[in-house]
């Protein structure tokens, strides 16, 4: 594997559908794939074509192209050394060649709503689709062989041969329709057509694919993959054969396939692009875009559409995350009001508190008609601080008039106590809560329904995050009272009140200060022991729109957070220097959730880092090199996209999730 090129690249269609591969065209993780489709969008997202094995026929020779990992540890054949050139934008493009042939391979996934660059709009029919094109070049001509490896399965587990999983296939001309029948159960219909060549139904199994990324994480990595046949094409040197494949059933009106398909669909995306962030990217390449307008694009691959909802929703990360409440919106800022998407963001913020409970914010939407969960005590908080930065950016006073019934019921509840004993402590005014096998911060990780970083009582972000909202909360009831909306002198005084409260709750925020090591306390236990952990929600408490501390204590803080936690990818969770420190996050999924919290690098709190030095040290240079992160973006892991997280120690090698929202969030908010 040492000379394989394993780096990442993602398609997406806006319905939680993706493909996604490696530079070198071997498949390392389950998640690796043409066409994942999203059954419910955007969740029941299954594997349906794998990918194509192609082998290239010329005078006295046949090139196998294809590069697989099998059981035995052997890889074979091994395409990747005719790979001479790989290249993502604006599409992934493959070249494989010698001296007298090339071979190129496209591909582009078309986005699935309907009205491109549009928000709220319903998924297209057969939306979700992977079109490929080859292209031959050469001196004679050549006899290109494709393969099809397919499956159904869910996108999380591996395949396996067995009698109770069959495929069906109906063979038309130039269309084949492909189905599974798993244990006398119809599976989800597709279809595979093409512009030019013959099909040969000849069905098999390849059996023990190994997937490397998988053994990594001490998860299920052998996976037996089905091919019910092969195409083959005649092609003259410029020739090119294009390939849609395409969940559903055919339709008989649909366009007919051509080689100026794939180019439009191409185009259409680069239009929509344009629409939404008013750049446009050049047919042969982004000629003119620079790394701002790539991580614009980027944004784009999180938001997606949510049938549960009916409505736009933000995927936590690429491959296997869905939906989060908390993740959304900490997200939102970036991914929305600074690319000016603002109708997109009043939809999401008008979904989220469509559905408050007692108080609480979903951190999960159901993927069936049934309640949300809400095992966040910061997802409210989170709702309302980007609301208030929603209303800066627009001056929407129109849907703080129709979400301030929201707003109030948040406080309310969070005043007089909801689920998991969150309530304000009547004599501090400090939040707190007190509920046992649950982690209700963005600290979350479980270990056999244990959380790993405790934090019960009153966290030091979460009673920021409070003192903000209580200051939005004045701020909106006074804005309210002199518009005419009846009951001005209630609102006034409920601003006042607010204020009031917010007052004591600024006063009451020096309860988290440690004066002998100059850093906040990170929660104060329901027994009223302080944490004297060095962790980043320090940082974030100092980051929000209105702080509730000094600039001698920021200004501490941060000198702390920089020599302790600051790394070149983000922020570490926990100091090295701590007895509970974890500088690797590796191994099965045990050993990586005790970890995660404990010492792993975020990206996503760079934002805070970054917020929390402009507000306290203005006047000096941010200690951050933002070369390494763009860097990063632009050619590792996954390329033009930011990962989850990274190792705690150097070389900080990233980790986690390939593609995740609010790495990329922060980053544009911030990277100029």
């Amino acid at each position: 594997m040492t000379d394989l090129d394993t780096r990442e690249w993602l398609l997406t269609n806006g319905l939680g559908g993706f493909a996604s591969g490696t530079v070198s065209d071997v498949r390392t993780r389950t998640y690796h794939g043409w066409l994942f489709a999203a059954t419910n969008p955007p969740t029941g997202r299954k594997l349906l074509l794998s990918h194509l094995e192609a082998s290239l026929e010329i005078p006295g020779k046949v090139i196998a192209l294809g590069t697989n990992c099998w059981g035995g540890g052997q890889i074979e054949p091994q395409g990747y050394k005719l790979l001479h050139n790989f290249d993502i934008n604006p599409i992934p493009k493959w070249v494989w060649g010698e001296e007298n042939w090339q071979l190129s391979r496209q591909l582009v996934m078309p986005y699935g709503w309907v009205g491109a660059g549009r928000e709220n709009k319903l998924p297209m029919p057969n939306a979700q689709r992977t079109l490929i094109q080859y292209r031959y070049e050469g001196k004679q001509e050549g006899i290109l062989r494709l393969r099809l490896l397919i499956g159904d399965r869910d996108f999380h587990h591996q395949q396996s041969e067995s009698e109770k999983l069959q495929f069906s296939q109906l063979v038309n001309q130039h269309l084949v329709c492909l189905q599974a029948n798993i244990g006398g159960e119809f599976a989800t219909p597709w279809y595979l057509r093409w512009t030019q060549g013959k099909y040969q139904a000849d069905g098999f199994w390849y059996r023990n694919y190994s997937l490397p990324e998988e053994t990594k994480r001490g998860l299920g990595d052998r996976e037996d993959l089905y091919s019910p046949g092969y195409l083959i094409a005649n092609l003259q040197p410029g020739d090119t054969v294009t390939l849609e494949a395409n969940v559903g059933l055919p339709n008989p009106q649909q366009p007919i396939l051509s080689s100026d398909s794939f180019v439009e669909a191409v185009e259409a995306e680069q239009e929509r692009l344009s629409q939404i962030f008013g750049w446009r990217l050049e047919k042969a390449g982004v000629q003119g875009a620079g790394r701002r307008e790539q991580l614009l694009k980027a944004s784009d691959q999180f938001i997606v559409y949510r049938a549960s909802i009916t409505g736009p929703t933000v995927i936590a990360g690429y491959h296997w995350f869905n939906d989060w409440g908390r993740d959304t919106l900490i997200a939102l800022p970036g991914l929305t009001l600074i690319t000016q998407r603002f109708d997109l963001a009043k939809g999401i913020l008008k979904t989220f508190g469509r559905y408050c409970r007692h108080g609480l914010i979903p951190n999960a939407f159901p993927n069936v008609d049934s309640e949300p969960f809400y095992n966040s005590i910061d997802a409210a908080l989170w709702w309302i601080e980007t609301l208030g930065l929603y209303l800066e950016a627009t001056e929407d006073w129109q849907f703080l008039i129709e979400q301030f019934p929201v707003v109030q019921q948040i406080h309310k509840a969070f005043v007089g106590g909801t689920r998991y004993n969150i309530q304000v402590d009547a004599i501090d005014g400090l939040i707190c809560w007190d509920a046992n096998g649950v982690a209700l911060t963005w600290m979350d990780a479980l270990v056999g329904g244990l959380p790993v970083t405790p934090r019960r009582g009153k966290p030091v972000e979460i009673n920021a995050l409070w003192y903000s909202a209580l200051c939005w909360l004045s701020q909106w009831a006074e804005r309210l009272s002199q518009i005419d909306v009846g009951n001005s002198v209630r609102l006034n005084n409920q601003a006042q009140r607010y204020g009031q409260q917010a007052q004591q709750v600024k006063a009451s925020l020096q309860k988290f200060w440690n004066p002998q090591l100059g850093y906040f306390y990170d929660f104060i236990a329901p027994d009223d022991r302080r944490n004297s952990q060095i962790r980043p929600n320090a940082v974030l408490a100092l980051s929000l729109r209105h702080c509730g501390f000094s600039e001698q204590q920021g200004r501490l803080v941060l000198d702390l957070a920089t020599s302790s936690l600051l790394t070149p990818y983000g922020l570490r969770s926990l100091d090295p220097g701590d007895p509970e420190y974890v500088g690797i996050y590796d191994g099965n999924s045990e050993k990586r959730d005790r970890s995660y919290h404990q010492g792993t690098v975020w990206t996503w709190l760079i934002g805070s880092y970054i917020r929390a030095w402009e507000r306290f040290y203005p006047e000096k240079t941010l200690p951050f090199d933002w070369e390494p992160l763009i860097n990063h973006f632009l050619a590792s892991a996954c390329i033009n996209s930011i990962s989850e997280i990274f190792d705690g120690d150097a070389p900080h090698i990233s980790r986690g999730a390939i593609a995740q929202a609010w790495s990329v969030a922060e980053v544009i908010r911030h990277f100029r």
